[in-house]
């Protein structure tokens, strides 16, 4: 990188830090640190929530999987047709149960519900999950980014560690959904700049060999993920996906933290409406970046072999420094770095939010008594240590080996099902109390381990989002019946009737995500046709 690369570079990395500082400056209470008064607006969250699921990874693994990973290619695509579906169950059915009670963690609906110990166990589970998995997404980017600002790759995850730690204990969740914004802009941007630069390499007319034409096919309706194990087939993505993405949005405090800073239940539908839309556009573009770098390895030679001995992950960034002219390259590279940060601000600042609520709190309650500028104090201190565990993780990891990435990938696919599991377990089973929730938890993750020891090979591991899902659910239920069990007091109110649910939703929201969903649908299967 050139001396203007680092200029632009440092540029934007102030302009984020300042305007962290200025947020902080204005915070009163812990709402504001935590939720943002929860007056965020939900043009604002929506499109946080989309810049959040973006990460370096996304932007230089999606491609390299288009492009060069073996049994890759535009097959990613059919991860997207979970989206809108999974968006539909979060708005009708999770969205009013969740900001029903108030709290600054999703998991207070579950001591209502089903009792403290549940709260303790599944806020637990986030912490130890989300807090090594923000590690391991620091690290995946840090392996990319190294590349792309030529720095030893620990050098490289303290730098991006630090940054986003400093901005988000500044300016608490506002200040990560600010500079959300900021990233995606640059992201989105530089997903262009690449695009453009491939074009311009290629020339007229783009020509594919007949080679690739299996990496352009869209829809694989052959297999099923049973038997072989094949991950990327459109069912376990489809299925798989849509229990996952239920999860993550709507089960996961570093998402549905967002869904509590907007100012009504309508506000934070309205949010998930937007992030169901933005999301496909904006994978639409970087998968474009890696069509075109199928026809630009075969017209390149000397590249292809430069890269062929490297992972995957390494195309996007040797191709940004041997082809992208100086000052393109600066706003590339923090649009690179800016994905980085974006990854562990939301979740960084979440772990904050449930190690207070959940725990600090019930552990020592004279804190929940303390002036709001103390509170914001130690919120801050509790946000400073989890930055630097998983900075520290990050760094512990960088030695292993790669299998470290994938191995807490698939711990926390074995938690996503059953986690949605005892959710959805608190409003469609009246009967189920803290034994019920508690076997539905077990069950589930118990029937994802046998899965992996079992059947690792056989079976698609998106499969495990529903196996978790169903064994949590009718295991729970199951007890729940085997048990006479004294629900808690007070979770009469949380017993959502779903007629009602359904008749309250947003009917609009809903009806645009269906048409949104078929469109999708239809893009991809012309973009099959066509290529």
């Amino acid at each position: 990188m050139t001396s203007l690369d680092w200029f632009i570079v440092v540029i934007y990395i102030l302009i984020i830090i300042v305007m962290s500082f200025y947020i902080g400056r204005a915070q009163k209470d812990q709402d504001d640190y935590y939720l943002g008064g929860r007056r965020i607006l939900p043009w604002q969250v929506g499109t946080s929530m989309a810049a959040n699921q973006v990460s370096a990874i996304s932007l230089i693994g999606a491609p390299a999987f288009i492009a060069v990973k073996e049994n890759g290619g535009l097959k990613w695509l059919q991860y997207e047709l979970a989206i809108p579906l999974a968006m539909i169950v979060i708005i009708v059915f999770l969205v009013p149960v969740l900001r029903s009670t108030g709290g600054i963690t999703i998991y207070r609906y579950l001591e209502i519900r089903f009792g403290s110990s549940v709260r303790f166990l599944l806020s637990f589970i986030f912490l130890i999950s989300r807090s090594l998995a923000t590690g391991v997404a620091l690290l995946a980017a840090s392996y990319v980014t190294s590349v792309c600002i030529s720095l030893p790759l620990n050098e490289t995850i303290i730098i991006i560690g630090i940054i986003s730690l400093f901005y988000t204990a500044l300016g608490g969740i506002k200040a990560d959904i600010y500079s959300d914004i900021m990233q995606l802009i640059i992201l989105w941007g530089s997903s262009f700049v690449v695009i453009g630069i491939l074009l311009s390499l290629l020339g007229d007319p783009i020509t594919f060999t007949d080679s690739a034409s299996e990496r352009l096919i869209v829809f694989d309706v052959k297999s099923t993920g049973f038997g072989h194990g094949n991950t990327f087939a459109l069912w376990p993505m489809l299925v798989g996906g849509f229990f996952l993405y239920i999860s993550y949005y709507g089960c996961d405090q570093s998402q549905a933290q967002r869904l509590l800073a907007t100012k009504d239940n309508r506000g934070a539908q309205k949010s998930l409406l937007i992030n169901g839309l933005m999301r496909f556009p904006l994978v639409i573009t970087y998968c474009t970046a890696g069509i075109l770098l199928i026809p630009f390895l075969d017209k390149y030679p000397e590249f292809s072999e430069k890269i062929s001995s490297l992972p995957p992950d390494y195309l996007i960034p040797y191709f940004l420094n041997d082809y992208v002219p100086a000052g393109l390259l600066g706003i590339t590279v923090a649009g690179v770095f800016a994905a980085s940060m974006s990854s562990l601000d939301s979740a960084i600042n979440s772990l904050s939010a449930a190690t207070w609520e959940d725990f600090l709190i019930k552990i020592f309650p004279t804190l929940d008594h303390l002036p709001d500028k103390k509170k914001i104090f130690y919120s801050r201190t509790v946000t400073l240590f989890w930055g630097a565990f998983t900075i520290t993780a990050a760094v512990k990891m960088a030695g292993g080996s790669e299998t470290v990435i994938e191995l807490v990938n698939k711990i926390g696919s074995a938690f996503y099902g059953p986690i949605a599991g005892v959710f959805v377990l608190g409003f469609i089973a009246k009967r189920a109390g803290t034994a019920s929730a508690i076997t539905g938890l077990f069950s589930g993750v118990s029937v994802n381990i046998l899965l992996w020891a079992l059947f690792e090979n056989e079976v698609s591991w998106m499969w495990w989002n529903l196996t978790g899902f169903a064994a949590a659910v009718i295991a729970g239920i199951f007890c729940s019946f085997l048990i006479k069990e004294k629900t808690e007091t007070g979770s009469g109110e949380f017993q959502f009737d779903i007629k009602i649910l359904i008749k309250k939703a947003p009917s609009g929201f809903v009806k645009a995500l269906f048409i949104w969903f078929f469109f999708i649908i239809v893009l991809c299967l012309i973009i099959d046709t066509a290529l």
